[in-house]
């Protein structure tokens, strides 16, 4: 628990992150945070896509000193601290926002996060009754964002009583980049299990593997994966 006068985490996340700002602008060192951020969770667990992210992270570590680095790491913290103590956020699209970097032409508007749980709300039904008859749920979205709409859901289940960590399979999808990663990186640090795909959810094409972000509890929950897959 935080003292009164002591700054909440996105204050405190800002105010590290200014210090990236000082020989790059604030949308370069978003981008460069977020994919060091999402390769580093990737390449504990994803073996198979461990060669090419790192080539990711690598060629974007070399415009960085190692003070620099550490203060990408500090960042890091600071999300993983935000939501451990309150998953019902969308901390990184918050402040994203915040630093005014949404794209307004790839309709990067994001949603308050009560609008998104009034939404959750009001479509998820009786989970527990859903996870009796089929033995899962899963949840898709299809322009995720940052990923508010999932950590909503994430949300919702757990006032139900269920362990979505356990039960539910999140897929999230986004045209862009970035914002797909900051959903990658929340809801990993939420523990849910499913991934994320880079690219266009209209495409008739299937994603390649290159574009299918692995979430780390993946790992831990095969059984429910091949469930989902079988249903598919």
């Amino acid at each position: 628990m935080r003292k009164a006068n002591e700054k909440t985490y996105a204050q405190q996340f800002l105010a590290v992150f200014k210090s990236l700002c000082r020989t790059r602008n604030s949308g370069q060192a978003w981008r460069d945070f977020i994919l060091m951020s999402a390769c580093t969770i990737s390449n504990a667990v994803d073996k198979e896509m461990y060669d090419q992210r790192e080539e990711m992270y690598m060629r974007t570590v070399k415009g960085y000193t190692k003070n620099e680095l550490d203060i990408v790491a500090q960042l890091f913290a600071l999300t993983v601290q935000a939501l451990e103590e309150d998953p019902e956020q969308d901390f990184l699209g918050e402040i994203f926002t915040v630093l005014e970097l949404c794209d307004k032409k790839k309709g990067q508007i994001f949603t308050p996060y009560p609008i998104a749980k009034l939404m959750a709300l009001s479509t998820c039904g009786n989970l527990t009754e859903q996870i009796k008859e089929k033995g899962f749920v899963n949840v898709n979205d299809p322009c995720c964002g940052s990923g508010m709409m999932l950590i909503a859901f994430s949300n919702v289940a757990r006032e139900q009583g269920v362990n979505y960590q356990r039960n539910i399979v999140f897929v999230a999808q986004d045209i862009d980049l970035t914002v797909a990663l900051t959903c990658y990186i929340q809801l990993s640090l939420l523990g849910c299990v499913g991934y994320v795909v880079i690219g266009n959810t209209m495409s008739p094409e299937p994603p390649s593997r290159e574009n299918i972000w692995n979430l780390p509890m993946n790992q831990f929950h095969r059984n429910l994966l091949e469930d989902f897959y079988h249903s598919t």
